[in-house]
């Protein structure tokens, strides 16, 4: 698998994504360059590979965080309700069944996924948090 070393990509207040070039910080605007992309990270709750986690009532404002599994396979995000969700990933369609959603007792700000967790292995952790 072939990871971009050298773009950067960011969500502005008005939910966009932009994509950079790095070092140049030129804007990359050919969506089939974009497309063509495999990001080494992703923790953005913004773009195509993510539309199935917004819910059908929420809001764009509500969905904080969100974080893909190394293996590319899983994503957990985070949101203002307090919950933390597992989808598949990429989940591009709208409204997707989550796989799994524990309840915190605050707004999620932030999200990772340590190590190669597999998706038993976060249900696992999930559960013994009992939060």
């Amino acid at each position: 698998c072939k990871f971009s070393v050298v773009t950067s990509k960011v969500s502005t207040g008005s939910y966009k994504r932009q994509v950079y070039e790095v070092p140049s910080g030129k804007q990359l605007v050919d969506q089939a360059v974009i497309d063509r992309i495999t990001w080494a990270t992703w923790t953005s709750v913004l773009g195509d590979e993510v539309i199935g986690i917004w819910s059908r009532h929420a809001e764009k404002a509500d969905v904080n965080c969100a974080c893909v599994s190394h293996s590319g396979i899983n994503l957990v995000t985070g949101d203002d309700f307090g919950m933390v969700k597992l989808f598949d990933f990429p989940c591009p369609e709208k409204f997707v069944r989550t796989s799994f959603c524990m309840v915190t007792a605050t707004s999620t700000v932030d999200i990772r996924i340590l190590s190669c967790f597999s998706r038993r292995h976060m249900m696992e952790v999930f559960y013994s948090l009992n939060l």
